[in-house]
């Protein structure tokens, strides 16, 4: 079985690794994979940056790039850079998308590939052992939606600037949290605070040993129901969306501040 590198990275450069660190991290691998935006932390690579990684990529020629896109409509910052435009490498990217997520239909359960020809019938073997047909009534909504130019959606302009809003208000309010580090999301709607300055403190009944203890604390607590960021491979953070509602949103962040104010 292959075996996996991980690559560390910090909150202070976005968790985003360095075409150096990228090539230090290169021996065996035959894939690296890449999220837009990063999963939980939701930091984007610009262009340049992806340039850089494409550099190292184009040396190796025996190595994949597997290029998840689903989140590339929710971009606050900026126009959406794929690492597939780089002639020196893109027919070795496979590009993951959907709809889920850039036009709001995750209970329609569609994605989609684009990749290499070998590599797309290599992998319609698989998928058609692994799941059963969609239905036709989300595949022809699905068809609808990315047949729309997203750039001229009134409906996704709305959504990305109701996620903009709250992104402003969650980063105000966790920055007024003793102890919470986080940075800037650029995209899509989580936030990934490092929280490790909780860890060993308690409240009197509950001793807070790690992001999990954390996690349970507060649902416990406040009944505010956040994911340990151990399960996304950083143990010192947990993640917080803020895909609902506002007054929703505000309250949540308010029980947060209150119960960590709680642990000494």
């Amino acid at each position: 079985m292959e075996q996996l590198s991980e690559i560390p990275t910090t909150i202070q450069n976005d968790f985003k690794m360095s075409p150096q660190q990228l090539e230090d991290a290169i021996t065996e691998i035959k894939t690296v994979n890449l999220q837009f935006p990063l999963q939980s932390i939701r930091s984007f690579y610009s262009e340049d940056e992806l340039s850089g990684l494409a550099e190292v990529i184009a040396r190796y020629p025996n190595l994949y790039v597997i290029s998840d896109e689903i989140y590339e409509y929710l971009n606050f910052e900026g126009e959406h850079a794929s690492i597939a435009k780089f002639e020196s490498i893109k027919d070795r990217v496979i590009t993951i998308n959907g709809v889920s997520k850039g036009y709001a239909m995750t209970g329609w359960r569609i994605g989609y590939m684009a990749a290499p020809l070998e590599i797309a019938n290599a992998v319609d073997k698989l998928q058609g052992q692994y799941t059963s047909g969609a239905s036709s009534i989300a595949q022809m909504a699905a068809l609808k939606a990315v047949e729309a130019c997203p750039k001229e959606s009134e409906e996704i302009s709305a959504m990305v600037k109701a996620f903009k809003e709250r992104r402003d208000i969650t980063s105000k309010m966790l920055k007024e949290i003793p102890g919470m580090v986080t940075n800037e999301p650029q995209g899509a709607f989580y936030f990934f605070p490092n929280i490790s300055y909780y860890f060993g403190k308690s409240d009197g009944e509950t001793i807070i040993n790690n992001d999990v203890d954390l996690s349970m604390y507060l649902l416990e607590k406040c009944l505010v129901a956040v994911v340990p960021g151990s399960a996304f491979g950083n143990e010192n953070c947990i993640r917080i969306s803020y895909a609902i509602a506002k007054d929703t949103l505000v309250e949540a962040l308010a029980r947060i501040k209150s119960a960590l104010s709680n642990l000494q």
